[in-house]
């Protein structure tokens, strides 16, 4: 199942309507290593580096995700969700 499919079944979030307008972008030093705005694009074009990129597993991004999309995406729930597919997915 690709990873857009994945998020939209945990989560009732659809990552296809990500404008890539930049508005997650934030920084938090030596915590990511790719940007939340690229992490969804990884989802979009289902690669699975999106699962093991230190942004998705930095509890700091966790909780600065909670209203970073001006576009109403809950990003929270959506790194939540990739969390729990790539544990699923190495088990």
């Amino acid at each position: 199942m690709s990873l857009r499919r994945v998020v939209k079944n945990l989560t009732g979030q659809d990552v296809s309507l990500c404008q890539a307008c930049l508005d997650c972008d934030f920084v938090i030093q030596n915590e990511m290593d790719i940007p939340l705005s690229s992490l969804i694009q990884l989802v979009l074009h289902d690669d699975e580096e999106a699962l093991h990129t230190r942004t998705l597993w930095s509890d700091s991004v966790l909780e600065a995700s909670r209203g970073a999309c001006k576009r109403g995406l809950n990003l929270h729930a959506v790194i939540l969700a990739l969390r729990a597919e790539s544990k699923r997915r190495t088990a």
